[in-house]
């Protein structure tokens, strides 16, 4: 049984050297100019369709988001804060709820939406 199995790793030894019986020389990372322009053909009509799908009346999305404002400690003026927190003006953010939450201890949190 051993001679068997030499043998065969003797002969996938030869394949991994080079020395193959059925030896291809075709180039397994070789460009192949049909599939590269049939992929540049691809890639323009997606370009197209996101450029057609852009050019949509639909709003923009919009996301939101809750802020969680804790103080360092429990005299932290967390209305002060609020203030501060609203003078924040980006492109596109609008400020809407806030309240106090209580967090334990006697601490609060700032929470705004």
């Amino acid at each position: 049984g051993r001679g068997a199995v030499s043998c065969t790793s003797d002969g996938l030894l030869m394949r991994l050297r080079g020395g193959a019986e059925d030896k291809d020389d075709e180039d397994l990372f070789a460009d192949d100019d049909e599939d590269a322009e049939a992929d540049k053909e691809a890639m323009k009509k997606k370009a197209e369709e996101a450029k057609a799908k852009a050019k949509g009346d639909k709003p923009p999305a919009k996301t939101n988001v809750v802020l969680d404002v804790k103080g360092w400690d429990d005299e932290t003026d967390l209305v002060e804060m609020e203030k501060l927190v609203r003078e924040i003006e980006m492109d596109g953010l609008l400020w809407g709820a806030s309240g106090l939450e209580e967090v334990g201890y006697g601490m609060k949190k700032l929470k705004i939406t």
